[in-house]
Protein backbone atom coordinates (compact mmCIF):
# COMPACT_ATOMS: atom_id res chain seq x y z
CA UNK A 1 0.00 0.00 0.00
CA UNK A 2 1.34 3.41 -0.97
CA UNK A 3 1.48 6.29 1.46
CA UNK A 4 -0.39 9.46 0.39
CA UNK A 5 2.96 11.07 -0.51
CA UNK A 6 4.00 8.08 -2.64
CA UNK A 7 0.60 7.98 -4.34
CA UNK A 8 0.80 11.69 -5.11
CA UNK A 9 4.15 11.01 -6.82
CA UNK A 10 2.46 8.33 -8.93
CA UNK A 11 -0.34 10.75 -9.86
CA UNK A 12 2.26 13.38 -10.77
CA UNK A 13 4.37 11.01 -12.89
CA UNK A 14 2.07 8.46 -14.51
CA UNK A 15 -1.48 7.75 -15.66
CA UNK A 16 -3.73 5.66 -13.44
CA UNK A 17 -5.68 2.73 -14.88
CA UNK A 18 -9.30 2.45 -13.76
CA UNK A 19 -12.61 0.72 -14.41
CA UNK A 20 -15.83 2.73 -14.71
CA UNK A 21 -19.20 1.05 -14.33
CA UNK A 22 -22.01 2.13 -16.61
CA UNK A 23 -24.85 0.66 -14.58
CA UNK A 24 -28.22 0.62 -16.35
CA UNK A 25 -31.61 -0.52 -15.16
CA UNK A 26 -34.27 -2.28 -17.27
CA UNK A 27 -35.64 1.11 -18.39
CA UNK A 28 -32.24 2.27 -19.67
CA UNK A 29 -31.60 4.73 -16.85
CA UNK A 30 -28.01 5.09 -15.65
CA UNK A 31 -26.76 5.12 -12.07
CA UNK A 32 -24.71 8.18 -11.12
CA UNK A 33 -23.32 9.34 -7.80
CA UNK A 34 -22.37 12.81 -6.57
CA UNK A 35 -18.62 12.59 -5.93
CA UNK A 36 -17.29 13.39 -2.46
CA UNK A 37 -13.60 13.21 -3.43
CA UNK A 38 -11.23 14.92 -5.82
CA UNK A 39 -10.88 14.89 -8.73
CA UNK A 40 -14.36 15.86 -9.99
CA UNK A 41 -15.66 16.46 -6.45
CA UNK A 42 -19.24 17.70 -6.38
CA UNK A 43 -20.17 16.43 -9.83
CA UNK A 44 -22.35 13.48 -10.80
CA UNK A 45 -20.31 10.59 -12.17
CA UNK A 46 -20.67 6.89 -12.88
CA UNK A 47 -19.21 4.58 -10.20
CA UNK A 48 -15.70 3.29 -10.71
CA UNK A 49 -12.26 2.83 -9.25
CA UNK A 50 -8.65 2.34 -10.08
CA UNK A 51 -6.92 -0.97 -10.65
CA UNK A 52 -4.35 -1.78 -8.01
CA UNK A 53 -0.76 -2.92 -8.61
CA UNK A 54 -0.62 -6.67 -9.39
CA UNK A 55 -4.42 -6.89 -9.48
CA UNK A 56 -5.90 -8.84 -12.38
CA UNK A 57 -8.76 -7.25 -14.36
CA UNK A 58 -11.27 -9.86 -13.19
CA UNK A 59 -10.38 -9.30 -9.55
CA UNK A 60 -10.38 -5.53 -9.95
CA UNK A 61 -13.81 -5.59 -11.59
CA UNK A 62 -15.33 -7.72 -8.82
CA UNK A 63 -13.71 -5.58 -6.10
CA UNK A 64 -14.82 -2.29 -7.69
CA UNK A 65 -18.42 -3.50 -8.09
CA UNK A 66 -18.44 -4.54 -4.44
CA UNK A 67 -16.70 -1.39 -3.20
CA UNK A 68 -18.70 1.06 -5.31
CA UNK A 69 -22.10 -0.65 -5.43
CA UNK A 70 -22.12 -2.93 -2.40
CA UNK A 71 -22.82 -6.01 -4.54
CA UNK A 72 -20.56 -9.01 -4.00
CA UNK A 73 -19.22 -11.55 -6.48
CA UNK A 74 -20.20 -9.90 -9.79
CA UNK A 75 -17.96 -11.28 -12.52
CA UNK A 76 -16.54 -9.21 -15.38
CA UNK A 77 -18.10 -11.69 -17.83
CA UNK A 78 -21.52 -10.37 -16.68
CA UNK A 79 -20.67 -6.95 -18.16
CA UNK A 80 -20.19 -5.61 -21.68
CA UNK A 81 -16.90 -3.87 -22.49
CA UNK A 82 -17.62 -0.37 -23.87
CA UNK A 83 -14.12 0.82 -24.70
CA UNK A 84 -11.09 2.69 -23.43
CA UNK A 85 -11.41 6.34 -22.40
CA UNK A 86 -9.02 9.00 -21.13
CA UNK A 87 -9.95 11.28 -18.25
CA UNK A 88 -7.77 14.32 -17.58
CA UNK A 89 -8.36 16.46 -14.49
CA UNK A 90 -6.58 19.66 -13.48
CA UNK A 91 -6.57 18.62 -9.80
CA UNK A 92 -5.75 15.58 -7.67
CA UNK A 93 -6.92 13.73 -4.56
CA UNK A 94 -4.63 15.80 -2.29
CA UNK A 95 -5.53 19.22 -3.78
CA UNK A 96 -1.82 19.86 -4.43
CA UNK A 97 -1.35 22.78 -6.83
CA UNK A 98 0.08 22.05 -10.25
CA UNK A 99 -0.59 18.31 -10.25
CA UNK A 100 -3.33 17.00 -12.51
CA UNK A 101 -4.71 13.48 -12.64
CA UNK A 102 -4.67 11.34 -15.78
CA UNK A 103 -6.79 8.18 -15.94
CA UNK A 104 -6.93 5.54 -18.64
CA UNK A 105 -10.37 4.05 -18.08
CA UNK A 106 -11.83 0.71 -19.13
CA UNK A 107 -15.60 1.20 -19.30
CA UNK A 108 -17.96 -1.71 -18.64
CA UNK A 109 -21.77 -1.70 -18.84
CA UNK A 110 -23.97 -3.90 -16.71
CA UNK A 111 -27.68 -4.04 -16.05
CA UNK A 112 -29.11 -4.10 -12.53
CA UNK A 113 -32.59 -3.89 -11.11
CA UNK A 114 -33.08 -0.28 -9.95
CA UNK A 115 -35.17 -1.51 -7.03
CA UNK A 116 -32.11 -3.21 -5.51
CA UNK A 117 -30.35 -0.75 -3.20
CA UNK A 118 -26.91 0.02 -4.61
CA UNK A 119 -24.13 2.36 -3.66
CA UNK A 120 -21.88 3.18 -0.78
CA UNK A 121 -21.64 6.62 0.70
CA UNK A 122 -17.88 6.85 1.34
CA UNK A 123 -17.23 7.90 -2.29
CA UNK A 124 -20.59 9.49 -3.18
CA UNK A 125 -22.95 11.65 -1.12
CA UNK A 126 -26.05 10.54 -3.02
CA UNK A 127 -27.13 8.48 -6.03
CA UNK A 128 -29.64 8.95 -8.83
CA UNK A 129 -30.93 7.00 -11.82
CA UNK A 130 -30.95 9.28 -14.90
CA UNK A 131 -32.01 8.67 -18.48
CA UNK A 132 -29.04 9.21 -20.83
CA UNK A 133 -30.67 12.27 -22.42
CA UNK A 134 -31.25 13.79 -18.96
CA UNK A 135 -27.67 13.00 -17.95
CA UNK A 136 -26.35 14.72 -21.10
CA UNK A 137 -28.50 17.82 -20.51
CA UNK A 138 -27.40 18.46 -16.93
CA UNK A 139 -24.58 20.89 -16.13
CA UNK A 140 -23.69 19.06 -12.90
CA UNK A 141 -22.85 15.73 -14.62
CA UNK A 142 -19.12 15.62 -15.34
CA UNK A 143 -18.10 15.77 -19.01
CA UNK A 144 -16.10 12.55 -18.67
CA UNK A 145 -19.25 10.71 -17.57
CA UNK A 146 -21.24 12.28 -20.40
CA UNK A 147 -18.71 10.97 -22.92
CA UNK A 148 -19.97 7.42 -22.34
CA UNK A 149 -23.32 8.43 -23.86
CA UNK A 150 -22.24 10.61 -26.81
Amino acid sequence: MLSPTEFLDVVRLAPLVAIDLIVEDAEGRVLVGRRRNRPARGTWFVPGGRILKDERLDGAFTRIVETELGIAAVQRTAARFCGVYEHLYPDNFAAENGIGTHYVVLAYALTLDSTVPVGRFDQHSQYAWLAPEELLARDDVHENAKNYFR
